[in-house]
């Protein structure tokens, strides 16, 4: 008599990715319950990521050494599928390994401001296979062969990247990425130590059932369009994308408090994100140097911005920021009327001097600018300029 097959029942991917969150619990302490949400779904995001058009990066960043960025990472690996740790590895061994056929690793980089850091020069080869392998159509060209024989190959970059390191990254990787901003842990808060001979094979178990769980969701998440919290588009979109269709796949309270970690998280990486140098220089111009002013002179300008605390201008490669140099800067910019900006005179008591009009700056504050804070300080008094 032949033994009916057995099916398998569908794993309950909302009670499973509770498991993965309560797993990283025990080891992280992450600085909020979004970090926590995001990290989860992360984890679960790498088992599909063919399903996607484009990956986010997750990155653990911390100011000081002792945050727990490595132990993230630690805990990722043995959640995610064929984890690759990468300290100090080039970018042809990264993009080799990547295009190798064999499943695509999902690659874990420590110590990454040994990169990108401020002493580490610029490193664009592996910069750029960072960038392009965000999106599922990222290659990376390469030439190859001998001599007069060699012919340029695509190899494909595109794969599941967490990062851990100290400060910044570069803002092309930063805008496509998580950001996690790890903090030492406080005398009351306590975690479990890790031992990778007990646990390891705990997180492996969850690994294996992920896997499981993905191959069961894949047609639900293929092609999927989830919802955007109101507020949430372009880039923060496509970072969130493929983390709030896993949240949609898996049901119960995580498309919820998926959204909410989408809102906490990327509004605090605008809160954190200067912009290019010239948009922190609008932006400063904006809300701290011509706030209820129509018009500045320049030495004005100069002497509010280098006085500013917290900002680069007084210590702008070892020097303070100069008239040249803010002429310079923003030049770059256009006005309404598509005319590069440039100080104009501006007719003083007994004197006329060169400065700026803030109706030189509205276009670009508009298109280049955070939106500006609810309750701007007023200006200083005595310090307005009459035409």
């Amino acid at each position: 008599m032949n033994a009916t097959p057995t099916t398998v029942p569908p794993i309950d991917g909302a009670a499973l990715l509770d498991e993965v969150e309560a797993f990283h619990r025990r080891f992280n302490v992450f600085p909020s319950e979004a970090a926590f949400v995001a990290v989860a779904l992360w984890d679960a995001h790498a088992h599909l990521l063919d399903c996607f058009d484009s990956t986010p990066r997750i990155a653990f960043l911390s100011p000081e050494p002792g945050s727990g960025k490595t132990r993230a990472l630690e805990i990722v690996e043995t959640l995610v599928p064929q984890p690759m740790t990468a300290v100090n590895a080039s970018a042809a061994a990264l993009f080799r390994s990547v295009s190798a056929g064999n499943g695509k690793p999902t690659i874990l980089f420590d110590e990454i401001d040994t990169v990108f850091g401020p002493k580490a020069g610029d490193n664009e080869e592996l910069r750029g296979f960072l960038n392009a392998g965000h999106r599922r159509t990222g290659v990376t060209y390469r030439c190859i062969g001998d001599g007069g024989q060699q012919t340029v190959q695509a190899f494909p970059s595109y794969c599941a990247v967490a990062v851990a390191g100290l400060g910044s990254l570069p803002d092309t990787i930063m805008s496509r990425a998580v950001i996690v901003r790890m903090r030492r842990r406080a005398r009351n808060e306590t975690v479990e130590p890790f031992r990778a001979r007990i646990h390891e094979a705990e997180g492996h178990k969850l690994r294996d059932r992920l896997a499981q769980w993905a191959e069961h969701a894949r047609d639900f998440v293929m092609g999927a369009w989830p919802d955007m919290p109101d507020g949430v588009s372009d880039r923060p979109a496509d970072v969130w994308e493929p983390l709030l269709a896993i949240a949609d796949a898996v049901g119960g309270h995580w498309p919820e408090r998926a959204r909410a970690a989408c809102l906490t998280l990327v509004t605090a990486s605008r809160a954190n994100d200067k912009g290019s140098i010239g948009v922190r220089l609008l932006t400063d111009l904006r809300d701290h140097v011509m706030v209820g002013i129509d018009r500045l002179p320049t030495v004005a300008i100069l002497d509010r911005l280098n006085a500013l605390d917290d900002a680069p201008w007084a210590d702008l490669h070892g020097k303070p920021l100069d008239n040249r140099r803010l002429s310079k800067m923003l030049a770059e910019y256009m006005t309404a009327d598509n005319e590069p900006i440039a100080s104009r005179n501006i007719k003083t008591a007994g004197s006329v001097l060169k400065g700026y009009y803030a109706a030189d700056l509205w276009d670009a504050w508009a298109r280049y600018c955070p939106p500006p804070p609810e309750s701007p300080l007023p200006a200083l008094p005595g310090t307005e300029t009459t035409a």
